[in-house]
């Protein structure tokens, strides 16, 4: 099935982000949400992260790639117990990633994939929508260096949408939804390119 894609981007544009809500009988519903509140991943020296990540970081255990194996990330993000990235959801993220919209930033150990984050990129945007590990510190270490990587290409905005005692170790903060409206649309008027390859 091909989705609107134009449509979808304009939803994400607009402070929107889609989930699916279990139901009773197995299945799935995928619908548009927008919460009151957005946490924000600081892209200044607001960030932090614990002293013993800075000792992962400095033994250089993991390499990182960007979109080398999206597919991998879009199913390590979905596979957990209860998850809000449904089956149709992972179609949208590929058809989204093909059209160069969708984007992995992802860690590695040799050949092993460790950790990812998964997110779209609008502008100066990048609105994180899952992340996950498969080796310990994985994850953590794609946060960092995906951190580093968006500074280092002008984005304004890392979105982390909603907040949870992990992102805030990293000094992930709130801002109200009039403030996040103003931010984005700033942030996606910027002429900033996430792949390199694009």
């Amino acid at each position: 099935m091909d989705y609107n894609l134009p449509a979808i981007i304009q939803g994400y544009a607009q402070g929107y982000f889609l989930m699916a809500n279990d139901e009773k009988g197995g299945t799935s519903t995928l619908d548009w949400y927008m919460s009151r509140e957005r946490a924000l991943m600081p892209l200044d020296d607001r960030f932090r992260y614990p002293k013993s990540l800075r000792r992962v970081l400095n033994q250089n255990r993991f390499s990182v790639a960007i979109n080398r194996n999206f597919d991998a990330v879009v199913e390590g993000c979905a596979d957990r117990p209860t998850t809000w990235i449904s089956p149709q959801l992972q179609q949208i993220y590929r058809q989204l990633h093909r059209a160069r919209w969708a984007h992995s930033f992802e860690t590695w150990q040799g050949d092993r994939l460790a950790g990812g984050v998964l997110g779209i990129a609008i502008g100066g945007a990048f609105i994180g929508e899952s992340m996950f590990y498969r080796i310990p510190d994985g994850s953590k270490v794609a946060l960092v260096r995906l951190v580093e990587y968006l500074r280092s290409r002008q984005f304004l905005v890392f979105d982390a949408q909603l907040m949870n005692p992990h992102l805030s170790r990293f000094g992930a903060y709130i801002v109200e939804m009039h403030h996040y409206r103003q931010l984005l649309h700033r942030a996606i008027g910027r002429r900033c390119t996430f792949d390199p390859q694009d």
